[in-house]
């Protein structure tokens, strides 16, 4: 599979985290036309990079925010680094809570996820399993001799 990847920089504004959503979310749909990437897959990753754009802009006051995804053999690795060092936690919303389910919903779509701490700030990502199509050889059939 040939690897493919794209980075966005996100403003911290509620406009600019709309826009690198919208920008990451269509170059991962690119990368899955045809049959590579299913389209639950697809919707999957595409809430997951919601998720970690929002969160990102939410806490990360001030400073640079980078969101980035990589398609490789290995899957679909979606990144998203900030300057906020807090490590972020899944919480437990109330029913009528707004927000505090972001991560609970990236726990939940994604086959791993975490954080990683940075000198400035933290790296938080998710990755999903992406299994390629396999060339099956057709069935001949035994020739008589």
């Amino acid at each position: 599979m040939e690897a493919h990847q794209i980075r966005i920089p996100v403003t911290g504004t509620p406009a600019g985290a709309a826009s690198a959503r919208q920008q990451l979310a269509d170059g991962i749909r690119a990368w899955g036309d045809g049959a590579l990437l299913g389209s639950e897959l697809l919707d999957a990753a595409e809430l997951v990079v919601s998720e970690l754009i929002t969160n990102a802009v939410r806490h990360a006051h001030e400073g640079p925010i980078k969101a980035a995804a990589y398609l490789s053999d290995d899957g679909l690795r979606i990144v998203v680094i900030d300057t906020n060092s807090d490590i972020p936690e899944v919480g437990q919303a109330d029913a009528d809570d707004e927000g505090g389910r972001g991560l609970f919903l990236v726990a939940a779509l994604a086959d791993h996820h975490g954080f990683d701490p940075l000198p400035s700030g933290k790296r938080c990502w998710a990755e999903f399993k992406v299994s390629t199509p396999h060339l099956v050889a057709p069935h001949l059939p035994l020739q008589r001799s």
